[in-house]
């Protein structure tokens, strides 16, 4: 794809840019004794136990016996994405623009890096093995059926035992908006329900799909997409302890001319190699709700 630098007399310092949140999946990332574990090999190797219970003590016979299941599950890193920015060294110069790439910099991270580890992390974790998104039509729903539904959703967490402190509730900002305006309007009607979430974060609907396409970068298909037959997320309440999602390496430098072997040009490289995954025995910590695929 051609870059497309346009020349100019004489500017300002105002940049106009296009609008785009910050990420907002990053709430999930894991500690970093994970990272430390995850630092030298291709595959990660989380260890499983499990312990059979009590029996009858007797005062004859004494204890019955049980038994340790002591094993390992294998998570691979799933998110290997990078690119490469050239500007001839004339056109950044002429068109009087030298500062281009640090705020080519911002752009890319904001615009592009931000929103596609949003869309990568949620589509994993809805299309993980072992999570079943419910289907559930919210388009002319009242505030009251969405509360309803995440009563429904913590209600299953807590009989399953799912801890309760560190629980976050992703929604769009529709559906949360529509919540808000609710206990506006309705001060003596209960939405206690939204206490039962450490907290909430909104996700625009373009980065919440229940499944998404890596476009390759050929022919000039960048990015991400929603894929065929996925569906909008209306919700997602994560368990964080049921997450693995961290960077194993993150690389972005800019390179002058001078650098650079075979062109005249400035280049900008980043590249990003990481893990999104769930934990086999934690996926009760995780819930899904979903529009009708249209």
């Amino acid at each position: 794809m051609p870059n497309s630098i346009a020349y100019t007399r004489n500017y300002t310092n105002l940049l106009d840019e296009v609008y785009k949140r910050a990420a907002v999946s990053t709430c999930l990332n894991s500690p970093r004794r994970m990272a430390r574990a995850g630092r030298n090999a291709k595959e990660i190797m989380i260890p499983k136990i499990e312990v059979t219970g009590l029996g009858d003590y007797t005062r004859n016979v004494g204890y019955k016996t049980g038994s340790i299941t002591y094993e390992f599950e294998t998570k691979t890193f799933n998110y290997d994405r990078g690119i490469k920015l050239l500007a001839d060294v004339m056109d950044v110069e002429e068109a009087g623009v030298l500062d281009c790439f640090v705020a080519a910099g911002s752009e890319l991270q904001r615009t592009q890096v931000a929103p596609e580890a949003d869309a990568f992390t949620f589509a994993e974790i809805a299309e993980h093995d072992g999570v079943t998104p419910a289907e559930e039509d919210f388009a002319d729903a009242e505030a009251a059926d969405v509360l309803a539904s995440l009563r429904a959703a913590t209600n299953e967490m807590d009989e399953a035992e799912v801890t309760t402190g560190s629980r976050i509730l992703f929604i769009t900002p529709t559906l949360k908006g529509a919540l808000d305006d609710f206990s506006l309007a309705n001060p003596a009607r209960s939405n206690r329900v939204l206490e039962r979430f450490s907290r909430i974060v909104e996700v625009p609907q373009t980065r919440f799909y229940s499944a998404i396409t890596l476009n390759s970068g050929d022919p000039d298909q960048f990015g991400y997409s929603k894929a065929a037959g996925a569906a909008d997320i209306n919700y997602m309440v994560v368990e964080k302890s049921a997450v693995i999602k961290f960077d194993k390496h993150v690389a972005s430098r800019v390179f002058s001319p001078d650098e650079l072997e075979n062109l005249d040009s400035y280049m900008m490289k980043y590249r990003k190699y990481g893990i999104v995954e769930l934990l086999d025995n934690k996926l009760a910590g995780v819930h899904v709700s979903c529009a009708p695929v249209a």
